[in-house]
Order: C-alpha cells, then structure tokens, then sequence
C-alpha cells in the first residue's frame, strides 16, 4: 500500500505538534509545508520543528507552485479559527484536488456563521473531486461528536449539558495568553472589546452540530459573552504569575434554545489554577446517561489526534464539505494510515 502525501498549510504552534505526530508514522511523507510568516519562510521544516536535522522540506508561501509540484494526497489545514479568513487558503488547496482537514474552528459546522461559504466551498470540492473537514478535540469531539455517539443509547432526549474545565498551568503559554491569564480585570475587559482576547470559538457550531444529528428544530442559539475567572489566591504557571485578583482565565457558556426551553447546554472553563479537570455530559432523558472524563482530555494532544485520525477517513470519504456526524465513528488510525482509496 502506498504511504500517505502529506501537505502542511500552516506551521505555527499546533501544526508544528501536528508535522511531528506525522513524522512518527511510516505510514505517512510530509511532502510539503506552506506558511507566510517571514521567520520560517526558506527554512526546513526541520529547523522550524526544532529537530536536530533537515526534513528536505522547504517552508515556502507559494501554494500553488509547490501543491502542482509535489501532488500530495491530503493537506492539514491549521491556521485561523474563522472561516472568512480561511476560505481563499482552503479554495486555493482544493483547486489543485488536494484533500483538507482543518483545525479551523468554525468549519467545525460552517452551516451556522457561513452557509454562503459552505455552500460555495461544497460545491468547489465535489468539482474537484475531494472532501474537506473540520475538526479538533473542541469543537469536533468533547463537546459534539462524542455527545452525539452517547445520545444513541436514549429511546427519548430532554435536554443535554456539556461541561469542559481545564487547567491551563498544563497548556502551552500562548494559549494562557489567549484567555487572559495575568491580566486585570480592567485589561481583560479592554481586550475583549478590542478583540485582542475572542475567547474558545465553537460553542455555537458544537450546538447546531449536536441539533442536526438528533433533529431537533432549534429556535435559536445564544452565546453568553466571555466572562474572566478572578483569582481568589495567588495562583501559577511555569511563565504566568496571578495574584488575588487578578484574572487567571475565562468561562463561556452558550445554549440551544426550543419551545422557550434551554435544551442543550455547553459551558467552557479554562484557567490557571482549576483545582479540578474534567469533561462531563449529561444527558437527561430515558434512560438518562452520565459520563465524566477526568482529567480532562488534553487539548493540544487531543487536537493532534483527532487530525491525524481523521486522515484515512476523509481520504476515503466522497466528495464534498463534510462535518464530524457525517463520517463514520472516529477512532485511532495508528495501523490503518495507508492510502487504500481505489485510483
């Protein structure tokens, strides 16, 4: 069977865990790596990785003299959370027939914030003849895909609740920045009006995700603005010192809403010094079902998985946009990476 040609669109923080995750699996070739900034554009991959050797890949910001050159199979996508800025780079990877799995968070179920979009970038893969997913550990997994496997064993649904809480001392430091760790209240407050801080982006589209899979009509979606977690003692990280009162992270919370009823709920908590981590659901109905991971799963690690994983699935999936409730079950891939599509 043949390996698996790997393109990377984005070589920041989490494509650089991503890129080392491939390289540990014979299964897969990284053939290509595309990103702008300046800093690792003519570098090796290698060098950007911080690996002690060249990968024989050069970081460039021509898409589409490299996509023509090498022909990959499939390209991670990981650069932005929304899908208006990421629409041209993911077209522009599409146009060459080129597979894509993206961590972009609203692509998660693009339906809800871009139906235009979604429906211009399904259209664009069925002409090319690929398919194109979003996905991560959240959205794509804890907070909707996995919801949406436990609902399979209720003969009736009342109402469903999803809590993610995450100590963010675990994290890497420009995601503790991103939630305000350290900041002021004052700052906090600041920030998010500047939309220097935009908080977890997802929550919505896990929602719409969860309502499509068990058909439920939802009368609209809301989103409660971004709201800081204040320190009631001083509390750190390797690089982020909080004192009493000072924000050491934020909560979010939004909800679908039918028939004048909070029926799905899902609360985002992520901060420096949570004393307790987890990712609980609860499903009220018959039977009612209860389930709590603890600690919580790992983001970063998680986000790594559920890409890699993914990879064999969409490869071999029809053409066309498609979310996490579209494909089969998700599962490890570790043995089955290998391109089995017929040609």
């Amino acid at each position: 069977m043949e390996e698996v040609k790997v393109a990377l669109y984005g070589v920041g923080a989490v494509g650089c865990l991503i890129a080392n995750s491939l390289l540990e699996k014979e299964e897969t070739n990284i053939v290509c790596a595309i990103d702008i900034a300046k800093d690792k554009v003519g570098k090796d991959l290698g060098e950007v990785l911080g690996l002690n050797r060249k990968l024989g890949v050069e970081v460039t910001e021509n898409v589409d003299s490299v996509l023509s050159k090498v022909k990959p199979d499939i390209a991670v996508h990981a650069t932005s959370s929304f899908l208006k800025s990421t629409y041209p780079q993911i077209a522009s990877i599409v146009k060459h027939g080129v597979n894509v799995v993206s961590t972009c968070e609203e692509l998660s179920y693009p339906y809800l914030t871009e139906p235009k979009l979604a429906a211009e970038l399904d259209s664009l893969a069925k002409k090319h003849k690929v398919t194109v997913l979003g996905t991560g550990i959240n959205p794509g997994f804890l907070m909707d895909t996995l919801v949406i496997t436990l609902t399979a064993v209720c003969q009736k649904l009342e109402k469903i609740k999803v809590v993610r809480v995450m100590n963010a001392a675990t994290r890497r430091l420009p995601f503790q920045k991103k939630i305000g760790a350290g900041l002021t209240v004052e700052e906090f407050k600041h920030r998010i009006e500047s939309k220097r801080i935009t908080g977890h982006v997802g929550l919505e589209q896990s929602i719409a995700m969860i309502a499509d899979a068990i058909e439920w009509n939802l009368d609209e979606i809301t989103a409660e603005g971004v709201q800081p977690v204040i320190a009631k003692k001083p509390v750190e990280s390797a690089s982020i010192k909080v004192r009493t009162g000072e924000v050491s992270g934020l909560r979010q919370k939004a909800k679908g809403i039918m028939k004048n009823r909070e029926v799905i709920v899902l609360e985002f908590q992520a901060y420096i010094g949570a004393e307790e981590e987890y990712d609980a659901v609860t499903i009220e109905g018959v039977p009612s079902v209860k389930q709590r991971i603890q600690p919580c799963v790992h983001g970063d690690r998680g986000t790594v998985a559920m890409i890699v994983n993914s990879i064999p699935k969409v490869i071999n999936a029809p053409a066309g946009l498609f979310t996490m409730k579209d494909l089969p079950v998700p599962s490890a891939a570790l043995k089955s990476m290998c391109k089995y599509v017929e040609t």
